[in-house]
């Protein structure tokens, strides 16, 4: 499949299913109004530790759909990391209801193992019904001990041998580690982190010394350890503009993306196998990087009230400033785009996918 975003977060090849959707969710909206949660405590699986970029969402969105759900249930965030994700999304898989009380928080670490064919993974996302997607950003920082001050400097860091905290080269991992290489970085993993949670700490304990995190931990637990001076950010992963096109992240405008740091590095522009598999990756990842969902077999009335109640809690008033200062400059998407990015996320032009796994064969023998 080929990536072509489409204005206002909708993306080109996803419109057959968009259409589709709409008719569908035109259908189910006159039976939200039968449902009431009163009294009703809804619990929300995020398959990560409290450290890291999807607790910093989830929370961030907890106020908000108690709000906008129909009796304002409670909501409850339940952590459940490992195994690059896969332990607590299998568990939704196996142990989720089908009554609107078991939501499922999924990220680009879901995604990935999925896509590749993880042995580890035992769900299918043809067996949830899409809530709502987030797009998310990444940035990349380092150790200000490497007397790196921006990305002009990024020639330096190849003198250098930069330790960095990974879930595993098949989760959303696999994005800032193939960056690395397409850049010529001298980068060597450490794997088995529960999230990038444990790998910032492990970067402020000077465990290492260069790392990426999505847009909400880094706003929230890395911009003060760039305001004291410990943390240099140098680059975003970026985001695609309605032409497929590489451009700036809006969270992060003065930070260039991965492709201009290659340009800049090595006085060309990226091309080849490699960075097409990337793009197709950073694609999969991050445009509907974070993601909720109910299981595929709820009543056709709780899916409609969750996504009008989803579409409710993003125009509520004050939802967009707070959102602009705890997630990034991103469009919250639901109805029928959430389920265009969905298509998106989950697939990947096979030929790129072929080529990621000879990748993390020959490069760290990893088979999925």
């Amino acid at each position: 499949m080929n990536f072509v975003p489409f204005k206002n977060g909708l993306t080109g090849t996803a419109l057959s299913v968009v259409a589709a959707a709409g008719m569908l969710l035109g259908a189910q909206t006159a039976n939200a109004q039968s449902v009431d949660f009163s009294g009703k405590r809804v619990e929300w699986i995020i398959p990560y530790g409290t450290g890291g970029g999807s607790n910093r969402w989830a929370r961030f969105y907890v106020p908000w759909l108690q709000k906008a759900l129909p009796g304002n249930p409670i909501v409850a965030v339940k952590n459940m990391p490992g195994a690059s994700s896969t332990k607590g999304t299998n568990y939704f898989a196996r142990r989720g209801t089908k009554d609107g009380l078991s939501i499922l928080g999924t990220s680009g670490s879901t995604q990935f193992p999925f896509l590749l064919g993880d042995r580890r993974v035992k769900y299918d996302y043809a067996d949830w019904e899409v809530i709502l997607a987030t797009p998310v950003g990444g940035v990349v920082y380092v150790n200000s001990s490497l007397g790196v001050k921006s990305a002009a400097d990024m020639k330096k860091l190849q003198k250098f041998s930069l330790k960095f905290g990974s879930q595993g080269p098949t989760s959303l991992d696999l994005v800032p580690l193939l960056a690395f290489e397409i850049l010529g970085l001298n980068v060597k993993p450490v794997f088995g982190m529960k999230g990038r949670g444990p790998s910032r700490l492990a970067f402020e304990r000077g465990e290492v010394r260069i790392d990426y995190q999505t847009t909400p931990a880094f706003i929230k637990r890395v911009t003060p350890l760039v305001k004291k001076g410990v943390a240099v950010p140098l680059m975003t992963w970026g985001t695609l503009d309605e032409n497929g096109k590489l451009v700036r992240d809006p969270t992060f405008p003065n930070l260039p993306h991965v492709g201009e740091v290659y340009q800049s590095m090595h006085g060309k522009a990226p091309r080849g196998p490699a960075w097409t598999a990337w793009k197709a990756f950073m694609a999969a990842g991050f445009p509907a990087q974070k993601m909720i969902f109910v299981k595929k077999g709820t009543p056709a009335n709780i899916v409609a009230a969750w996504r009008a109640a989803a579409e409710k809690a993003v125009n509520l008033p004050g939802f967009e400033e707070a959102k602009n200062k705890s997630l990034g400059k991103y469009p919250q998407v639901t109805g029928k785009k959430a389920q265009a990015l969905y298509n998106v996320a989950t697939n990947v032009p096979p030929k790129a996918k072929q080529w990621v796994l000879d990748w993390l064969k020959n490069r760290y023998n990893k088979v999925p």
